[in-house]
């Protein structure tokens, strides 16, 4: 039997709070569990109510959404849910910051419903949910001299886990990085899972900006 995804919205305006919960309810396969106003309901509603995902504004007073999302993450460990990040902006910082910190994904409020349910969907499953636009801020973010971010050490990772890395950031999904290295979608499953628990990354959008911060993709590179 088919179990539905658990969602919590969360947004400091009532009405697009309850606008985007009303949406998801109607979705056949999600149930909506809790509503947050504040990064600080947020903490509160992720520890309580255990969603799957929770999309969250990432602009609010006192605690911003990117750092309640850090916070949700590092509180829940294992159990956390899977982020996305909804903005009006699409900034630089905005993008960035919240895949460091290790938001599943990153959409526009414009998004259109269907979009928005689907991308429920696809982080829930355990993908990576990068619009368009978020992929090229963060393209342009790192052709960018401004950016200097000191490369993580990759030294406690096996050759094929840092290709596995390699391939992630590359946005290539399972099955193209299982096709591209001759393996079962299972062992490309293995080796993410391993390499994510050595470097401490709860994400695999952590694992493409990792990608960009050693090096090992850059603006421009196929």
């Amino acid at each position: 039997m088919r179990v539905n995804v658990r969602v919590a919205v969360v947004d400091d305006q009532i009405l697009v709070r309850a606008g985007l919960a009303a949406l998801l309810r109607a979705a056949p396969g999600i149930d909506v569990v809790g509503e947050a106003g504040s990064g600080e309901e947020a903490i509160r509603l992720a520890t309580t109510q255990r969603p799957d995902v929770m999309p969250v504004d990432v602009r609010m007073p006192g605690m911003s959404g990117i750092t309640a999302t850090e916070r949700i993450l590092t509180t829940c460990g294992e159990d956390a849910p899977k982020v996305i990040i909804l903005t009006t902006f699409a900034l630089d910082e905005y993008v960035y910051n919240a895949l460091r910190v290790g938001a599943s994904g990153f959409l526009l409020k414009d998004t259109p419903p269907e979009r928005l349910i689907a991308a429920v969907q696809t982080v829930a499953s355990g993908d990576i949910l990068l619009a368009s636009v978020a992929i090229r801020r963060l393209i342009e973010a790192y052709d960018s001299p401004a950016v200097q971010v000191p490369p993580p050490s990759l030294a406690g990772l096996t050759p094929r886990e840092t290709e596995v890395v390699r391939l992630v950031g590359r946005a290539l999904s399972n099955g193209q990085i299982a096709e591209t290295l001759q393996v079962s979608e299972a062992t490309v499953k293995t080796h993410l899972n391993r390499l994510m628990a050595k470097l401490g990354l709860c994400s695999r959008a952590q694992v493409v900006v990792l990608a960009y911060d050693c090096g090992l993709v850059r603006p421009g590179m196929r």
